[in-house]
């Protein structure tokens, strides 16, 4: 027999007498792919991720980190690339009191006022980050810092006010003042996280009798300033109705002075005719003046005439008899006038 025959006839003696070692051998296989398989399923979910647009995503490749901010479906190295999520919102915390239970924290909001008072004062502290590598690897923890800073200038700004203008009239300026000195803090710190704002949520003095005191003054000033307030009112619509009261005041006065000139002047007219009148028939302008005046003085009046019989006659009214009369004479003047040219003429 050849070599080849032998070799044949050992591989069919091993089949026959190990058929155990061809199960192991086909089992190792199935597991060897099933945990390939699962290599490749697990690469592949950790080698996909997803963006939302309010978020920074930074992968870092051999210690190298890169920002991407386009959002939607992205794809990394898996074991080679690592993925870090920053937000891009506007995130918060609280100084000074519990953000769950609201109570003060005595170590955060106690604090001593320009004057010597005391006073619990809590702010909320609003950020954003603005480079997501700096954020992640220019310090440890870019938040702590950021409310060690804030805590820090709290208390600096604080101490430079009175209680009185902590708890009512100085919040805004103090808010301003500390959020100016954190934000050109942060400028030269260069740790990408950004001040958005800081407000004084409450201020009050730690004990209950300071705090009662306060709340009078502060409704003291309340009031004081309603009242101010209704007076502007009252003021800012008396003044125009007084002035448009006064614009009609005087408009009425110019129209009555008016009236009173075109009156005169009228008047002076009637006067000059009438005296025109009187210097060509004075008698008979003087009569009929005197009628005219009876007849405004004595409007309602009777006349009664008694004649040369002893008889008596009632005129009615005033200004039929007027007429008589001036009618009368001037026939008598007409017949002076006419006399006197006749002797002129002989």
């Amino acid at each position: 027999m050849g070599k080849k025959d032998k070799q044949e006839d050992t591989i069919e003696y091993e089949d026959v007498i190990h058929p155990k070692k061809d199960k192991k051998v086909i089992a190792a296989k199935a597991v060897s792919a099933g945990m390939i398989c699962c290599f490749a399923v697990l690469c592949l979910i950790s080698g996909v991720y997803s963006l939302k647009e309010n978020e920074y995503a930074v992968i870092t490749t051999f210690g190298t980190p890169s920002v991407v901010e386009e959002p939607g479906i992205h794809v990394k190295i898996p074991f080679v690339q690592e993925l870090n999520v920053v937000p891009k919102t506007i995130n918060g915390f609280m100084i000074g009191s519990d953000e769950n239970t609201g109570e003060y924290k005595p170590s955060e909001s106690f604090m001593i006022t320009r004057d010597y008072n005391f006073v619990n004062v809590d702010f909320y502290v609003e950020y954003r980050v603005t480079d997501p590598k700096k954020y992640l690897y220019a310090s440890e923890s870019p938040v702590d810092i950021l409310k060690n800073l804030t805590q820090s200038y709290i208390r600096d700004t604080i101490g430079l006010y009175d209680v009185d203008s902590v708890i009512t009239t100085g919040k805004s300026e103090i808010q301003a003042e500390i959020k100016d000195k954190i934000i050109n803090r942060l400028d030269a710190e260069d740790i990408g996280i950004q001040l958005v704002n800081i407000t004084i949520q409450d201020a009050e003095p730690p004990t209950t009798e300071v705090i009662n005191a306060f709340k009078n003054v502060e409704n003291a000033k309340q009031g004081k300033e309603t009242s101010i307030n209704k007076a502007n009112q009252k003021r800012n619509e008396d003044i125009p109705a007084a002035r448009a009261a006064a614009d009609e005041t005087l408009k009425t006065a110019n129209a009555t002075a008016q009236e009173r000139i075109n009156e005169a002047k009228g008047q002076v007219a009637r006067l000059n005719e009438l005296y025109s009148e009187y210097k060509k028939y004075p008698l008979i302008t003087k009569q009929r003046m005197f009628y005219e005046t009876m007849e405004d003085v004595l409007p309602d009046m009777k006349v009664i005439i008694e004649k040369s019989d002893g008889t008596t006659q009632t005129m009615l009214p005033l200004d039929s008899f007027a007429d008589i009369s001036a009618g009368e004479d001037e026939g008598k003047q007409a017949d002076a006038e006419g006399k006197a040219d006749a002797g002129q003429q002989e």
